[in-house]
Formats: C-alpha cells, structure tokens, sequence
C-alpha cells in the first residue's frame, strides 16, 4: 500500500510540474504574444511531424501498467492464460517512438540566433510552442485509438523546459557570448548541456516507470541511461547540428539537418519491426507444447512473464530480461520428443535422470531455433542443481516448479503452499535468494 501511495504521488508530481510549466507558458504567451512567429511555427511544424511519424506501438515502461501483470495475476490464482504474453522489456528504440520531435524540440531550446539574427524567444514560449506543436502532433494517433500516455507529454515539457533554462537566460542576458563566445567552447558547453538533460530524462522515465509497475528503481535507471547511448545519442546531436545550422543558414537548416535523423528512425523501424516478428515466432514455437497436449493452456507465457518480474526485481539487464522471456518460453519444448505426455506438463516432480534428459533435447531444439546460445544453454541446463546452473537458468526452474505446483492438484493450499514447498527444496534444487524474490513478487503483485 505504501509503494502504490508513494509511486502514485510521483507521477503526480511528474505530471503537476508539466501542467504548472504549461500553464505558465500559456499565459505568458498569450499576454506577451508570440516573439519571433516565423521561427516557432518552423519549429512547431518540426516537432508536429515528428510527432506524426511517430511509432504506434507504445513503450511498456509508458502504459498504464506493468507488461504481463494479467499474466501474473493468473498465475497466482492458478488460472489459465488465452492471451497475451510475457513482458517484454523495452528495446531502446522503443524508448523514443518520437525522435525527430525530440530532436526539434531541443533544438528550439537550443537555438541563439537565427541566420546570425538574435533571438529573444524565452523559457515559457518555448514550453508552450513545445506542448502545442507535440499535441497537435497527437491528435490523429488518439482518433485511431493510440494516443500515448500522459507522461509522454509531461516529460518531453520537462526535460525541454531544464534545457531552455540552462541556456536561454545565459544567452539572452549576453553572458554566453562574452564567456564562452560562438566558437568550440560553445559546442562544448551545448554537448554538456545535452548531457544534463538526457540525465534528467533518464532519472524521470525511470522515476515513473519504478512508481507505476514496482520494478526497483536502480536497474530501470540504468536501463534508461544505456538507451540513451543509442538513438537518444542521435538526438541530441542533431538538436546541436540545428540549433548551430539555423544561427548561421536560417530555418533552412531544418529540413537538411533532420534527413540523417529521419533515415535513422527507419532504420530503428525495420529492426523493431524484425525484432517482433522473432518474438512472436518464438512464442508460437512454445505453443507447441500446448497444442500437443503436453502442458496446460498459457504455462509458458505465464512462466515466462512471472521470471521476468521475478528478474526485474533481481536487477537484471534489459537483454538479460530478453534472453530469460526466451528461456522461459521454450523451457518446455522438450517435451515433444515424449511418446507419453507428463501429467499436467509437471517436469518439477519427474527423476532426476527423466528431467535431464527432456531438458537436454529441449536445449537442442532452441539451438535449431537460431536463439542466442545462451537460451539453449538456460533450457538445457533446468535439471541441473542450482549451484550448477547459470544464474538465469535458477530463475526459470524455480517460477517452472511453482507454476507446476499451483496449476496440479498437489497444493490445494493455493501459492503459499506452493512458495513452501520451495522452500524446503531451495538446498538442492532452488536457489533461495530466487523464491524469496518470487515471493516479493507476488506478493505485491
């Protein structure tokens, strides 16, 4: 109950700064009147585009929840899943479905002198051309149904609004240029400031990302920071590129300095787009098991999304998270070379020598798959004792085993009859560090 008070008062806090600097802006604005029109239209219809040409697909740290809590939450009451699947962590391209908005953004935050002619364009219209030009850039997702969420908006106003005010006031006042003046220095100071602000960015996207699912806090950071070491590089240096080319060639310099950033976003398209491609083939190949009768309906997707959470809570990386959906998902494949299906697809109970010898073949069908080496590794090595198996493999058999315990009529008891019965096998069979994180889990949902 505290987490959820606590998470909830920071995307109230995330999203009351944004609407405040709106606002703010907005009045000032409309008392003051738009400086420099020609220069934030280009700007606004920058960031407009941007926003048009924008991914439909959202990033799982931007719903409204936490990826695959239907799953989980099945998976504690013992239910079958029909749908869905696991959570999928997010590829860092996914973490910024709008680049050239964000880019041109920046870049108006950014921006001195327009074709050598100074500017005097502050903070609060920048936050306003800002807000206007990106929800006006929304409005045709939300008429199909695919608007992001709020805390799109509510960064993007924030992270713009701490680059315009560690610049603007510096420039407008004359003291840029008397201390640093127009030649590298500048460049240098404009890449720091990036910098800070890809930081800010960071600490607030994983800020609302730890309040809204309960994942822990420290591993999303750095999650964010090394996506921001992909495209979010790209970005900021094309903010720099266009502010610096309109100072000299004018508002020219739009169209020419956002084509690398444009051919950038595609190529980010395409790799998504092949990326979830081989996901979903993975997943249908753990469908298998299911068709044939060998496991119960959804074992593997809920095995699958509970060793991801279980993994969130353990600190793991993003593509860590990505290997264990793979592991987890095929976990069971092995079981097609059985002439007799296991009973419920229960592997936990079987012989020792039984076990090691579907997980074997089970480890040789993921190596024909074209997985990374690690996911056969993970899949081959589940019969193993804890000590010996890899530190993924220890997640995977420990989430297995309970689901096989909730789901078969041994525990009537429910999940905590289930997490006992881990307990008492965490000397030789489970690690106990893993079904204490499997009860955090679930326990707080």
């Amino acid at each position: 109950m505290r987490g959820a008070v606590l998470g909830a008062t920071v995307v109230g806090g995330v999203r009351g700064a944004a609407v405040a600097l709106v606002l703010a802006g907005l009045g000032h604005t409309l008392w003051n009147g738009l400086v420099e029109p020609a220069t934030a239209l280009a700007f606004g219809a920058l960031i407009a585009c941007g926003e048009l040409a924008r991914r439909d697909t959202r990033d799982v740290r931007d719903t409204g929840g936490a990826p695959g809590a239907r799953d989980a939450r099945e998976v504690r009451a013992g239910g079958d899943a029909d749908g869905g699947g696991a959570p999928r962590p997010a590829a860092p391209e996914d973490r910024r479905p709008a680049p050239l908005a964000s880019a041109g953004a920046l870049a108006y935050a950014l921006l001195g002198p327009d074709a050598a002619a100074p500017t005097h364009h502050g903070v609060l219209q920048i936050v306003t051309v800002v807000f206007a030009a990106a929800l006006a850039g929304i409005v045709p997702h939300i008429a199909r149904g695919r608007a992001p969420a709020a805390d799109h908006l509510a960064r993007r106003v924030l992270t713009v609004a701490f680059a315009a005010a560690c610049f603007q006031p510096l420039y407008n006042s004359g003291r840029l240029e008397r201390g640093i003046g127009q030649g590298p220095y500048l460049v240098l100071y404009l890449l720091l400031l990036l910098g800070l602000t890809a930081l800010c960015d960071a600490v607030l996207a994983a800020a609302l990302a730890a309040a809204r699912t309960g994942w822990p806090y420290g591993p999303l950071l750095r999650d964010e920071l090394r996506a921001q070491l992909g495209i979010g590089s790209a970005i900021c240096a094309t903010g720099v590129v266009m502010a610096l080319g309109v100072a000299v060639a004018g508002l020219w310099a739009l169209p020419v300095f956002c084509v690398p950033l444009l051919l950038t976003q595609l190529s980010f398209h395409r790799i998504a787009a092949i990326r979830t491609t081989y996901r979903q083939t993975i997943t249908s190949l753990a469908r298998a098991t299911e068709i044939a009768g060998y496991t119960r309906p959804g074992h593997s997707r809920r095995v699958a999304a509970l060793s991801c959470a279980v993994g969130r809570e353990l600190g793991l990386s993003e593509r860590e998270l990505t290997v264990l959906e793979y592991a987890a998902l095929m976990h069971d494949i092995g079981q097609l070379s059985l002439v007799d299906p296991v009973r419920a697809g229960a592997t936990a109970g079987l012989p020792p020598a039984e076990a090691r010898r579907i997980a074997e073949l089970g480890g040789e069908v993921a190596r024909q798959t074209g997985v990374p080496a690690e996911v056969a590794v993970i899949v081959e090595r589940q019969a193993d004792p804890y000590r010996e198996q890899p530190a993924l493999a220890r997640i995977v058999r420990a989430v297995n085993a309970y689901e096989d315990l909730l789901g078969g009529s041994r525990h009537p008891g429910g999940p905590l009859a289930a997490l006992e019965q881990l307990r008492l096998g965490t000397g030789r069979d489970y690690q106990p560090e893993v079904v204490e994180c499997l009860a955090r889990v679930l326990a707080r949902g």
